[in-house]
């Protein structure tokens, strides 16, 4: 690879300023080797995340073409941020792989504006900009995912596997989609809910994207949980997206504006915790403080509101017991949610929550700290690498035996069904939320 010094254009001063202190700080030791699923999967150094680390000074120092040489490499990155559990000196390599990312991207977007060109891409930004920040289109989305489900039409489509003909990774996700229940069952926007015993604490609950336009059912599951252990459930109804997909696609202006609506509405809520029920959002949530850390105004109200962001197996534990009233037949095991165990620091609370459900056998699957592959939309963007990733997985999910999987982040739910799928394992196993398993052992449908 030619490393003299090319002259720097305004992309790579602009990822010097953004990155270059904080990749400074890697010595390149290695300890994050063993942690990254990309290099175990790929085996390349370039794939590891001293390697892009590496690759990114050397493309703020000019030395490097962004696109040419450290494009793909980020791009096959699943951000899962294990990296940083692993490193002996605190290396902050999330910010440097966002920085990165958001750079390549803009300069991405102003070539494609010039060439008219790159449809992957001008859809990939329509989607997430015209999308996502809209409940209402997202919930539209959802209201006819479930007509889909309910006249049959998923049945045919699958038979045919037309969608596959398109796009395989489209074609695999769509035939996991969990069964949606009827969208009369939503919750609205600005209501709230009562404590089933004694008022422990009000909470405010983030009901996400994804999560509402197609698994409502598991937020309808939360709410009542966190009901039966004595929370008053505020749904703020000015909520909006949370942002971490448009930042992991460098669209980082998007997801600051999405952070400033979501400080507003949850302060506005007076709540003592602002509670997720998906790993991904919640990393998200804990970090606004450093999206918004250059404007002084949102800075501390980005940091407070980071204080009180809550993942529910967090709040579950601190105000349990939960009322169980089933016993749990099967084995079950428990696959991390990346950004859930590396990025806030939960790991503890769900198997606790789990090992406590009445008659369960849980058996802890090796490597279940791993990613599983699906990085919010890698398995669609990047599905060759994202199987490979999720076959080993598989294997290890096997040799615990278990009858259930349990997850706790859509996208990670959705990656598992598929590794079920591929298995051939669908008439012995199933996949939940964590959320889905807690609701079925106390009962509540």
């Amino acid at each position: 690879m030619e490393t003299k010094t090319l002259s720097k254009n305004k992309y790579q001063e602009k990822l010097l300023q953004l990155s270059y202190d904080a990749a400074n700080q890697c010595v390149q030791c290695g300890y994050c080797l063993p942690a990254c699923p990309t290099y175990e999967s790929m085996g390349r150094e370039s794939q590891s995340p001293r390697g892009r680390i590496n690759l990114v000074k050397m493309a703020a120092e000019g030395k490097i073409d962004l696109q040419k040489d450290l494009a793909k490499p980020i791009d096959l990155c699943l951000g899962c941020r294990a990296c940083e559990v692993a490193c002996p000196v605190n290396v902050p390599y999330g910010h440097i792989y966002e920085a990165a990312k958001e750079v390549i991207t803009e300069q991405q977007n102003e070539e494609q504006a010039k060439q008219k060109s790159n449809l992957q891409m001008k859809i990939r930004n329509g989607t997430l900009k015209q999308l996502f920040p809209h409940h209402k289109r997202l919930r539209t989305v959802g209201n006819l995912a479930w007509f889909y489900q309910k006249t049959g039409l998923n049945k045919l489509v699958q038979k045919t596997k037309v969608v596959n003909k398109i796009s395989e990774s489209m074609g695999q996700m769509e035939k996991v989609l969990p069964e949606l229940e009827s969208p009369l069952k939503r919750h609205k926007f600005g209501d709230v809910f009562p404590p089933k015993e004694e008022k422990k604490a009000k909470v405010a609950f983030f009901s996400g994207c994804i999560m509402d336009a197609m698994m409502y059912k598991t937020n309808r599951l939360t709410i009542e949980l966190l009901q039966s252990v004595g929370c008053e459930v505020v749904i703020p109804a000015q909520q909006n997206c949370c942002g971490a997909l448009h930042a992991h696609q460098g669209l980082t202006d998007e997801a600051r504006k999405l952070a400033k609506a979501n400080i507003r509405a949850f302060e506005a809520s007076g709540a003592d915790y602002y509670i997720n029920n998906a790993g991904g959002c919640g990393a998200a949530l804990s970090e606004y403080d450093h999206l918004l850390k250059d404007e002084p105004d949102w800075f501390n109200r980005a940091k407070s509101f980071a204080s009180k962001s809550k993942d529910i197996t967090e709040l579950l534990v601190q105000l349990g017991p939960l009322p169980f009233k089933k016993e749990w037949n099967g084995i079950m095991t428990y696959q991390d949610s990346c950004h859930l165990r590396n990025v806030q620091g939960v790991w503890e609370e769900p198997r606790k929550l789990l090992r406590s459900i009445p008659g369960t056998r849980y058996i802890e699957m090796d490597g279940s700290d791993r990613c599983c592959g699906s990085g919010g939309i890698y398995n669609i963007l990047n599905y060759g690498e994202s199987m490979n990733i999720l076959d080993e997985k598989m294997k290890k999910a096997e040799k615990t035996k278990a009858t259930t999987i349990v997850t706790a982040n859509p996208g990670c739910l959705l990656q598992m069904k598929l590794g079920v799928e591929r298995s051939g394992l669908a008439n012995r196993v199933k996949v939940l939320h964590i959320v889905e398993a807690l609701a079925e052992a106390c009962g509540i449908q």
